[in-house]
This record gives structure tokens, C-alpha cells and sequence, in this order.
């Protein structure tokens, strides 16, 4: 293992204890109001909303638009995560700039962020699997960027599921369903939702939407990248 190896198998035995750490009170307690709130929604409202992220994340898989990037190969970790880290800078100033902007436009461009920033969050996926050599176009490599949105994007009860799941991989992979279509949609997007609900509200209030809008997409993209450098050394590194 080279010195940088070494120090990156630091950082992600941290991040790892993090990720398995249990919910804390005030966790718990939004988790219950959340959940409280979403029994009190129709059902009619929830499948339109699971819906509405159905599509949006399979126009991103399979949108004509999108083009599934090359596997980089025969790089050393070092190579690879210094070409992830620019691709994280990228979007996350992209996004950044994109909250900005839809966050100064009020309601209606507010509501068009959601689409946008998820098709950006997605196409960060794609291009971090690749630069560290995976096939994007396997389904279960899909998956596998599912599931660090779902860790991502979680609170710390499913958080510590989801890694469960992605800790043992190969595993898990002989549970999986066989198609795409049959992924838990409900789930993914009550978790989705449920962890940005307030924080994307803000960017709807007149006058600091803007810098609502900028700060949320600034912070949860680098997030991203971060789970996502993370969630692709456990399969890289020696003893993970």
C-alpha cells in the first residue's frame, strides 16, 4: 500500500464509523415528525411526487442527452481522485451557481431547481464511478450510485442500513432485483425529500432565496462527492 493509500484508508476508516453511528435524539425526533407528515399527505399526492423522481432519474440513466463516460483504467488511486476532486468542483460550482440563479427567480424557478440539481447530482455520479473504473452502463454499477444517493441523502437510521448494504457489496448483490424498473422508488424519493425538505423551502422565500439556493447546492453536492469517494475506496482499498 503506497503513502497516499495509506492515508486515504485513514479518512475512510473515519468516514466509515461515521456512517454507522446511531441516530441521535434529535434525529429521532425529526425522523417522527416526518414521518407524521407524510402520513397526513394523501396517498394520491405521494405517487405523484414518487413518480415525478421515477422519471426524472431515468431520464438522467437513459435520456438520449446523456452519455455514459469512459472507464478510466490503469490509474493509480492518487490519478484517479485527483481528477474526482476537479469533477466535484465543477458541479458543485455549477450547482452552486444554478441555486443561485433559480433561488433569485422565486416559486416557479425555485420548483425547477429540484429537477435540474438532481440531473447534475446524477451526472456527478456517472463521470466519479468512471474516473475510479467502473462501467457505468452495468446496471449494478447504477445501483450502486442509487445507493450513495440513498446514503447521502438519508437520515442516520437508514444511513446506517444503506451502508450496511455497500459494505458487503458482492453480497449483496446475489439480493438484488433484476431490473432496474423494480428499484424501491417510494423510498428513495420519501428519503430524498425528507432530507432536503427545508432546506430547499428557504430558497422559495423572496429575498434570500438566492443565497438559500446557492449555500444548499454548494453544500449538498460537495457532500456527494465526498460519500461518493468514499463509497468507491471500500471497493478499491485492501481490506474493505
Amino acid at each position: 500500500m503506497t503513502i497516499y493509500e495509506r492515508q486515504v484508508a485513514r479518512k475512510l476508516w473515519k468516514w466509515q464509523v461515521e456512517m454507522q453511528k446511531h441516530a441521535s435524539f434529535t434525529s429521532k425526533v425529526s425522523s417522527n415528525l416526518q414521518g407524521r407528515i407524510n402520513r397526513a399527505i394523501p396517498e394520491k399526492v405521494h405517487e405523484v411526487i414518487t413518480t415525478s423522481i421515477r422519471q426524472m432519474t431515468r431520464a438522467v440513466f437513459y435520456g438520449a442527452d446523456f452519455i455514459n463516460p469512459t472507464p478510466l483504467e490503469h490509474a493509480s488511486l492518487r490519478v484517479r481522485e485527483h481528477r474526482v476532486l476537479k469533477r466535484i468542483r465543477f458541479y458543485r460550482n455549477t450547482a452552486t451557481a444554478e441555486g443561485a440563479i433559480t433561488g433569485a427567480g422565486g416559486i416557479l424557478l425555485g420548483l425547477a431547481d429540484f429537477p435540474l440539481w438532481l440531473a447534475l447530482k446524477m451526472k456527478l455520479l456517472f463521470e466519479i464511478s468512471a474516473l475510479y473504473g467502473y462501467h457505468v452502463s452495468d446496471y449494478r454499477e447504477r445501483l450502486y450510485m442509487l445507493h450513495i444517493f440513498q446514503l447521502t441523502f438519508s437520515n442516520q437510521d437508514k444511513r446506517n442500513k444503506v451502508y450496511a448494504q455497500m459494505a458487503d457489496w458482492d453480497a449483496y448483490l446475489q439480493h438484488l432485483p433484476q431490473d432496474i424498473n423494480a428499484f424501491d422508488w417510494r423510498t428513495f424519493q420519501q428519503d430524498y425529500r425528507d432530507y432536503i425538505d427545508i432546506a430547499k423551502l428557504i430558497q422559495l422565500v423572496p429575498g434570500i432565496g438566492a443565497v438559500a439556493g446557492a449555500y444548499v447546492n454548494h453544500r449538498l453536492t460537495g457532500r456527494l462527492g465526498e460519500y461518493a469517494m468514499n463509497a468507491y475506496r471500500m471497493r478499491l482499498l485492501p481490506g474493505n
